[in-house]
């Protein structure tokens, strides 16, 4: 039997509905972001990168950078085995104290991914709570919605941010069934924002657990980078906070923070967590230097808003289809998954600016953008290249521009 005809045929599909995705090899230059080379296969070529997720270039910090050069010279690079087996170094345990005292909360617990901490967080702690009825946001990141499958009880599917809906079936639950909420904060393809507060409102009323995933706001929101929740005031209610250490932390590794018991049971019952070799020393003390900065710093966040809220009025009045968004993501509507792939190609190849195309399945079919993501360093000069750079594009293609600017023009 020829097993690879399987494989080739899953790879012909993808290539049919104009989805498999290549990745542009890239090379980040440590104190120049968002500049980076690229290494294309007609050579090296430099790049302006607009679509990180090191919303705050962090990854380049030179106290970052620092910390993790420190302490890989003074103990070396890797963990050196799972968590129970000599894997729970010194940076690791400061890392989860830290990010404890970042949410309000008794204890946090490290894992090796973002993935990883929504996948094993939400399964584990779902399958400790007898009988228990998940109900998920419509719109949660794949990492959610597989954690919730992992967890194998019942679960109901509430509209996106509908908070109408979501009481609904926590009414029909009923008083005595025990109710785990997870959502996400901010949702980074659209890059709207959720009712926390309203939320809330309604775990307090029906007796219902909240889980809520930071990783798109950890860092960039709130006074202190706690993310949405600490910005609207309603971090002391939401039980468990997930977030991320490679966004706008720069560096890598996902954590879960709640009460001392529930972030104990997790580390004690989550195969996730107790199989796989812990975060590296280096890692952790570079995570631990970013927070640790962040917490101080507004100049990262204010510049930040100030450079997504300008992109934003750039390209609106250049009359380019940007979908709203109250936060710092700017997603460009196309429409088309062959017209959003060639747009991205044709702004790496013929103007140097890298934005990756956002197709199904993460996004739904008919809904195709171009994802900007603005950081502090993207300055009014990039700006203007890009908002022209886009215009040309649309016109080669044929993409619609708004009545507004055309009747501008």
């Amino acid at each position: 039997m020829d097993y690879s005809q399987f494989f080739q045929n899953a790879l012909n599909l993808l290539h049919e509905e104009r989805r498999y995705r290549i990745f542009a090899d890239l090379e980040r230059i440590a104190g120049r972001f968002p500049h980076a080379l690229w290494h294309s296969p007609k050579g090296k070529r430099n790049v302006v990168i607009w679509c990180s997720n090191d919303y705050l270039g962090m990854g380049q910090h030179p106290k970052v950078v620092g910390a993790m050069v420190e302490t890989a010279t003074r103990v070396g690079t890797g963990a050196g085995g799972t968590r129970n087996i000599a894997g729970t170094h010194h940076p690791l345990v400061q890392l989860e104290e830290e990010l404890a005292d970042l949410h309000g909360k008794e204890a946090a617990l490290l894992f090796t991914s973002g993935y990883v901490s929504n996948h094993t967080g939400i399964s584990t702690i779902a399958k400790l709570i007898p009988n228990v009825l998940i109900l998920s946001d419509a719109l949660n990141h794949n990492s959610m919605i597989e954690g919730v499958r992992e967890a194998r009880c019942e679960r109901q599917i509430f509209r996106h941010n509908d908070t109408a809906h979501l009481e609904e079936l926590l009414i029909a639950a009923g008083p005595e069934r025990p109710k785990l909420i997870v959502c996400e904060s901010l949702y980074s393809m659209d890059g709207d924002v959720a009712p926390l507060a309203k939320i809330c409102d309604l775990a307090e009323k029906y007796g219902a657990m909240t889980y809520v995933d930071e990783v798109h706001a950890v860092g960039m929101y709130g006074p202190h980078g706690g993310g949405i929740a600490e910005r609207d005031g309603v971090m002391h209610r939401i039980d468990v906070l997930e977030g991320t250490l490679a966004k706008a932390f720069g560096c890598l590794g996902g954590y879960i923070a709640g009460k001392a018991e529930v972030i104990d049971a997790v580390r004690s019952y989550a195969a996730g967590f107790i199989f796989t070799t812990a975060l590296p020393p280096a890692i952790c003390s570079a995570a631990t230097a970013a927070i640790r900065h962040l917490k101080t710093s507004n100049w990262e966040r204010e510049r930040h808003q100030d450079r997504a809220a300008r992109v934003k009025a750039i390209l609106n009045a250049a009359g380019l289809p940007v979908m709203s968004s109250d936060t710092h993501i700017v997603p460009l509507f196309v429409g088309d998954p062959e017209k959003c792939k060639q747009a991205s190609d044709l702004l790496l190849e013929a103007h140097g600016i890298y934005i990756q195309p956002i197709n199904y399945p993460t996004v739904a079919k008919g809904s195709e953008r171009l994802r900007i993501t603005p950081s502090p360093y993207h300055d009014d000069v990039l700006i203007d290249q890009l908002a022209e750079a886009l215009l040309q594009v649309w016109e080669r293609l044929g993409l619609p521009l708004n009545r507004k600017s055309l009747a501008a023009e």
